[in-house]
């Protein structure tokens, strides 16, 4: 794995040179019309855009997927429908270690706080949000008075529309987008496969290819009692993705860096991703050391244990690449090409003090990330009842507070969304609680020092681990009914509550509220600063340019296509009969063992259909669960990861041995009916309806 991420680097940074034809992470609102024609002569029409738009979901708990039925059923990944999984999980039935099928639609099991978003619209607001802001203004004063106009277009659209509206940033600042979603709160489970089928291989073949997945989770959206009859979703094809044949991904990726300056590049190489993988890695070590102690544990852990090695992948993915001085070298040496062309436009100059303007920025931002994260990200004190605590303590404090001065999670269009989340019945496990918040405590002391004086009045005279229990022990935010009354009582019943939590979040609010405001404040220069370039790089670039992901709703494509490796060819597909190799290569042994079905019912598959596959779309997280569609808008895949090569996409793309994976349409269909033997759902899949 070292050595193919180190291989990597090489193609990348020479690739960096020149734009790939299959690159970009799409606006809806301006996608690549000239270059799909131009490349695969196929032609974007309004209602096919419109159409796929309305057919792709937002999982709120961190994916995407899409509607394949016009009886309201969802597909996504098994990964991303885990944490919903876990959640309506007990000792007795563990949904995600042992899957789930409803034979009936009484049987269709509510999840407890999952929210699906359908992107309905976009609007440009940037000359509104610009036009808000003082002449003159900065840092402090500027982030406020953003703050206030977003809180009041977001408002206002809310309130017009009757649709959750977020003002989302573009461009680092260049540009404002309104999007409008329709929510739905009531999700269903109706199929999960076993987790050993959806992950097959585990973490040793994580971010690598050849593949064997069964990534796939089916929920039904409801309102009002009923399921939807959504006008939008995608036809299955049954023959499914081919060689060679052009495709398109609709989702959200996350988050991208693929436009930071060289700076803010050099605070994530030298502070932001080794404290993030040294706390990955620490969290790792203590999961699996917990899991290892008894099955229940092990159930527990499990979906949190998965992300952090997910997530510890990534970051080294990642920082190898801004380790690299290859790669780094093209970042500096394009950064220095574009200042260069910028002495020769009319905007030219404020540009160039834009870039020194967001290395100051930056500067302060880096003096202050130990306890803005530890503190202000809650990362030195893991826990969902600190969570929780926070929040009611918040809550009460901003409520009063006029919408636009509020902190944003607080406003009045955010309010369902926040409130789902606050009041759900999800079990919080006291001794899961107790072991992640004594480990936090024990991170936040040895790195601000047992002597500091908020370390000190944080652990009340005790151990970290002494310390923790008696907050677990003594708390009552995991009471919902608790959560509520204190809510609705507003800041006279939190304080007069007086639980220990709540008065541990009240300790460390002064100084979390300041760094909070310190980074605001910093990162409003550096988008007003990248308004600046965003206009100066329209001029000398123009404006085919696509903006980092900012987990809304983006258009990416590609072909689906194969890569050399070492001199060996690796095909696009895998089909069944390699599952049960890779399996018999490996002696059944975990993490390449079948589940019993599978065994059982080997004869009953054509071993040729095709199982997982690869092509050239630009994704990175989030992207899980994305439908891939053919020409037609038919639905032939869906993402689920990206092989070793697609690690670094989060600073840029490459097309020769970077590919996207997909489970494949035809091989989803063979397992549900050969496998789990539930042809109605097969069949719902085909004819789009029950």
């Amino acid at each position: 794995m070292f050595r193919s991420s180190l291989a990597f680097l090489a193609v990348f940074s020479c690739a960096t040179i020149s734009a790939h034809a299959d690159e970009g992470m799409w606006l809806y609102s301006a996608p690549p019309r000239e270059q799909i024609k131009a490349t695969y002569g196929f032609e974007l029409t309004d209602a096919w855009l419109e159409h796929l738009m309305k057919a792709s979901v937002r999982f709120n708990s961190g994916g995407s997927g899409s509607f394949v039925s016009g009886d309201g059923l969802v597909i996504t990944n098994h990964h991303v429908g885990a944490d919903s999984l876990q959640k309506m999980g007990t000792a007795e039935k563990n949904y995600l270690r042992d899957g789930f099928y409803a034979q009936t639609p009484a049987d269709e099991v509510k999840c407890n706080d999952l929210e699906l978003n359908v992107l309905q619209s976009i609007e440009d607001v940037t000359a509104r949000v610009n036009a808000a802001i003082p002449v003159g203004a900065t840092g402090e004063a500027a982030a406020l008075a953003r703050r206030k106009i977003t809180a009041e277009i977001e408002k206002e659209s809310r309130e017009k529309t009757g649709l959750r509206s977020d003002v989302v940033t573009l461009y680092q600042g260049g540009q404002y987008h309104l999007y409008r979603f329709k929510r739905y709160t009531d999700i269903r489970l109706v199929f999960a496969p076993e987790m050993q089928a959806a992950f097959y291989g585990g973490d040793p073949d994580n971010f690598e290819y050849p593949r064997y997945c069964l990534d796939v989770c089916l929920f039904r959206v409801y309102e009002n009692g009923q399921p939807v009859k959504p006008e939008h979703y995608l036809k299955w094809s049954e023959r499914g993705a081919q060689d060679g044949e052009l495709t398109f991904v609709s989702g959200h990726p996350g988050r991208t860096s693929r436009l930071l300056t060289t700076p803010e590049l050099e605070y994530l190489r030298d502070v932001s991703f080794p404290a993030t993988l040294d706390l990955l890695k620490r969290r790792e070590v203590l999961l699996t050391a917990w899991s290892g102690r008894s099955q229940e544990n092990a159930r527990r852990a499990r979906d949190d244990l998965f992300s952090l090695q997910n997530s510890r992948k990534v970051r080294d993915g990642g920082q190898a690449a801004l380790q690299d001085p290859t790669f780094m070298g093209e970042k500096i040496a394009k950064e220095k090409s574009f200042k260069h062309q910028l002495a020769d436009q009319p905007e030219g100059k404020e540009a160039l003090a834009a870039f020194d303007r967001i290395a100051d920025a930056q500067k302060a931002i880096r003096a202050v990330a130990q306890r803005y994260r530890l503190l202000e990200s809650g990362l030195g004190l893991n826990a969902e009842s600190f969570r929780i605590a926070r929040e009611l303590l918040r809550a009460g404090d901003e409520h009063p507070k006029p919408n636009g001065e509020r902190l944003k999670e607080f406003t009045d269009a955010r309010r369902e969304s926040f409130e789902l989340e606050l009041f759900s019945d999800k079990p919080i496990y006291a001794d899961y609680e107790i072991l992640t918040l004594a480990d936090s405590l024990t991170d936040l002391v040895e790195q601000l020092g047992y002597h500091d004086p908020l370390v000190q009045r944080v652990l009340a005279g005790k151990s970290p681990r002494a310390r923790a229990a008696e907050l677990i022990n003594d708390t009552q935010v995991r009471d919902v009914a608790f959560r509520k009354q204190l809510y609705e009582g507003g800041a006279t019943a939190v304080t007069a509550a007086k639980d220990p939590m709540i008065e541990l979040a009240r300790l460390v609010d002064p100084e979390a509220r300041t760094l909070r405001k310190t980074v605001e404040a910093q990162d409003e220069i550096k988008q007003q600063a990248q308004a600046a370039i965003g206009r100066a790089r329209f001029a000398v670039e123009g404006t085919a340019n696509y903006p980092d992901a900012t987990f809304t709703l983006r258009l990416s494509y590609g072909a689906v296509k194969g890569y050399e490796e070492n001199g060996q060819h690796v095909p696009a597909m895998t089909n069944f009969a390699g599952l049960y190799a890779r399996s018999a290569e490996q002696n059944n042994q975990p993490p390449f063992d079948l589940p019993p079905r599978w065994v059982a019912r080997k004869a009953a598959l054509d071993l040729t259909t095709p199982f997982n596959f690869v092509s050239t779309a630009d994704i990175i997280g989030g992207n899980s669960g994305s439908p891939v569609v053919n020409r037609a808008g038919e639905f032939v895949g869906i993402i689920f990861d990206g092989n070793i090569y697609s690690l670094v996409a989060d600073f840029g793309y490459e097309d020769k041995l970077s590919r996207a994976l997909s489970v494949h349409s035809a091989g989803i269909l063979e397992a549900l009916r050969k496998i789990y033997e539930v042809p109605a759902l097969a069949d719902e899949l085909v004819k789009g309806h029950r």
